[in-house]
């Protein structure tokens, strides 16, 4: 079955066809939904709740721009809301003036240690990392999804980037 068809069937609440669209894209969901998540049992739960939002607006998508790029954009919108009800992303009003980059190629530090380290991070910080190094996104676009303002966004970013190097360069003289 052709993508088009999968969506339409969808479009009429066919459990096989979302069965089929779920086991064609919850790898790939799921990947994003643990960069955001502070663990794996979480990201199954916003998962699920993705797929869930993503199964009660297909009606709406048009055809129009690219379906993994439409169900990835309501993957991280879902699992942002989630966190602004549960009001994890309170402002901050640290400086920390330039930001600083953590350079993971200079280090013997594993994929899955650092995405440790990043799923450790508190809330704010996880999300602005994520969104901004990860997924391209801007400040501003970073202050309008999660309900803050650009300077808090660049703070949230720089704070956790300072966290992640001390954590690294904690684990490289463990290392050494």
């Amino acid at each position: 079955m052709d993508l088009e068809e999968l969506i339409n069937n969808c479009k009429k609440g066919n459990r096989k066809a979302q069965s089929e669209l779920y086991r064609r894209y919850s790898g790939i969901l799921f990947g994003m939904c643990l960069k955001y998540s502070r663990n794996k049992a979480e990201a199954e739960d916003n998962l699920h709740d993705s797929f869930m939002t993503i199964f009660s607006k297909i009606d709406k998508y048009g055809f129009q721009g690219s379906f993994e790029g439409w169900i990835k954009r309501i993957t991280v919108n879902t699992v942002l809301q989630k966190y602004r009800k549960e009001q994890h992303l309170n402002v901050v009003s640290e400086n920390y003036g330039e930001e600083m980059d953590v350079d993971i190629e200079q280090t013997n530090i594993s994929l899955s240690t650092l995405l440790g380290y990043i799923q450790e991070l508190p809330n704010k910080y996880r999300l602005t990392f994520n969104l901004y190094v990860l997924d391209g996104y801007s400040h501003k676009e970073i202050s309008e999804m999660l309900g803050t303002s650009t300077g808090t966004s660049k703070s949230n970013l720089a704070r956790a980037k300072m966290i992640l190097r001390e954590k690294i360069e904690k684990e490289n003289i463990n290392i050494a």
